[in-house]
């Protein structure tokens, strides 16, 4: 069964004349009967009455007709959101970014991006680094905005910022007053940290592996902003990026000595996969920001 002859068929139907039939779809008269003929061997039920040369439709073809009608339109639907998607004026950009991201990068990102395509439209999916690294392997998304690459040679990875990592402290902790400190002066403070699915997790892993100790956990928080919460209400220190969303009232944030104690954060997408004429002017503009900023 093939689209054209379904589309052959409801002409018939429409016009209930085969002569006409093939003379709205320019093809000969033996062509089109022929094409109605196998379609209804194919169905094993005649789709026509016949009567000499005038012809009506049967009750199983006004059946028949009636779910071709709904397939076709949902297939003309389905090409219409295809074109919708990959048309560069005007199309979608598919992102999933880690929660953090959302209080300052991201929407900065789309302001400054939709000054210059208004019409581009985006498909936003926010979570922790596990969840949204699932939904790039799934395909469920374009593009990646996170702090840790993927585990495969098959993403690229395109550095976006580095973030400077501190040391935060409640504001009655006897580091409060500090103007900066080292990694190891933590060994014995009571540390909150996030779980594994968190995106800093490796980076700060890699931290605390280059001084050699890793830190006692008080508490494991699910993500950033909890830590934050769990800090400011004096339930040990941690480590976090001083971005919007975290800096909370009671929080004191001590720049760390250690090199090399910064967190990176890149945008990800599949190597040598296929983009969208709008994700592709999105990619672009992220990597002229970047080039602007250095």
């Amino acid at each position: 069964m093939e689209l054209t002859q379904l589309a052959y068929f409801l002409t018939v139907v429409r016009l209930q004349h085969v002569t006409k039939a093939s003379e709205a779809l320019a093809i000969t008269q033996p062509a089109l009967s022929h094409s109605i003929s196998k379609l209804e061997d194919e169905l094993g039920v005649p789709l026509f009455e016949r009567s000499g040369r005038n012809i009506k439709v049967s009750r199983y073809g006004r059946m028949f007709a009636d779910s071709v009608e709904r397939a076709l339109l949902e297939l003309e639907r389905g090409k219409q959101t295809l074109e919708e998607c990959s048309n560069p004026d005007s199309g979608i950009v598919s992102i999933a970014y880690l929660n953090i991201l959302g209080a300052e990068l991201v929407p900065k990102l789309i302001r400054g991006f939709q000054q210059r395509y208004p019409k581009i439209r985006f498909e936003l999916v926010q979570g922790n680094h596990t969840f949204i690294s699932n939904r790039m392997e799934n395909g469920e998304c374009d593009l990646l905005i996170s702090s840790a690459k993927l585990g495969s040679d098959a993403y690229e990875w395109i550095p976006m910022r580095t973030v400077p990592l501190y040391v935060v402290v409640p504001l009655t902790h006897r580091f409060a007053q500090r103007e900066d400190i080292s990694l190891m002066e933590l060994e014995s403070e009571p540390y909150v940290e996030v779980k594994h699915h968190c995106g800093l997790k490796t980076t700060l892993n890699t931290c605390f592996q280059q001084v050699g100790f890793t830190p006692t956990a008080a508490y494991e928080a699910e993500d950033l902003m909890t830590v934050a919460g769990f800090v400011a209400a004096g339930l040990g220190v941690s480590i976090l990026p001083k971005t919007n969303g975290l800096m909370l009232n009671g929080l004191v944030w001590l720049p760390i000595k250690d090199e090399g104690s910064c967190c990176d954060i890149g945008l990800v997408m599949k190597r040598g996969g296929y983009l969208t004429p709008a994700t592709k002017r999105f990619s672009d503009y992220v990597q002229i920001m970047v080039s602007d900023r250095s």
